[in-house]
């Protein structure tokens, strides 16, 4: 079985994976992924075998976490997770929501993030300021909780990589000329309500955009082969005008209200040595 993400993760890749895939090499020697999310371009390009060695990494340590145990310990998690599945309810949602993830094992703290993302509302990751997970509980009438083919082809496809709690700086720095950098940050917002950051307590604002921005391009001057992904906003091709900006249209189901969802305007954006 080829794998998937096993997480769902508003923003992700998987319906642009076409246009995503012909922007990068066929031949990776290090594969980046500094905000892997539900890891869906990761996992294309592990199917492909395009890559000799991946770094995935993400500011969010439950997710983080989850990808790890994945990655060490698939069988121990599947049995934490059939356990949520012979549990699954409104009350027991509320129950494992309001647990403290520090004071669980690895396993169990991932089972819970997994649990959490498979039955909330719209699949969506959100936490206050405390770093509390908040979304309320989605009312699906057979989330399925457990998937254990797919967490045992993640097992293989994250064999040969690393993975770490880092932000985004950290994670690539180890980058080097021919290798490959895809960014996909918490977008721009495109209105002022649409200001969504809270996919870590810590979010993520506009300094953090030019930072990224910045460090983009000192990657592309090394050598190394970058690609980002950023809402087609006004803010963002000011922010990248020097680099290649190529439009594409995605299909975003993440609004609660059903008139608002539809296709709307991303941009892939390669280093300015692409033009």
């Amino acid at each position: 079985m080829t794998a998937r993400p096993f997480l769902k993760w508003s923003g992700g890749k998987t319906q642009l994976l076409p246009q995503i895939l012909e922007r990068l090499p066929k031949k990776i020697n290090r594969y980046f992924e500094p905000f892997v999310g539900g890891g869906a371009v990761f996992f294309a390009l592990a199917a492909e075998k395009r890559f000799k060695f991946a770094t995935l990494s993400d500011s969010n340590e439950e997710l983080i976490n989850a990808y790890r145990m994945a990655q060490t310990l698939p069988g121990l998690l599947v049995d934490a997770l059939k356990k949520h599945g012979e549990s699954h309810s409104e009350e027991y949602f509320y129950e494992i929501r309001g647990k403290d993830p520090l004071k669980l094992t690895p396993t169990q703290r991932a089972a819970r993030m997994i649990y959490l993302n498979k039955t909330c509302f719209n699949g969506l990751y959100r936490v206050n300021k405390s770093g509390g997970f908040n979304v309320p509980f989605g009312d699906y009438k057979s989330p399925k909780i457990c998937d254990e083919e797919n967490i045992l082809a993640v097992f293989e496809a994250l064999r040969d990589s690393q993975v770490f709690a880092r932000e985004f700086e950290d994670g690539v720095y180890m980058a080097k000329p021919g290798d490959v950098v895809y960014f996909d940050p918490p977008y721009m917002p495109a209105s002022p309500t649409a200001n969504f950051t809270a996919y870590t307590k810590a979010g993520f604002y506009p300094e953090d955009h030019q930072a990224l921005r910045d460090l983009a391009f000192r990657l592309d001057e090394k050598g190394v082969h970058v690609l980002l992904s950023n809402a087609d906003t006004p803010k963002a091709r000011e922010l990248y005008k020097d680099f290649l900006i190529e439009e594409v249209q995605a299909r975003r189901n993440i609004n609660s209200k059903g008139e608002k969802r539809g296709n709307v305007g991303e941009l892939l954006i390669r280093g300015p040595s692409a033009r």
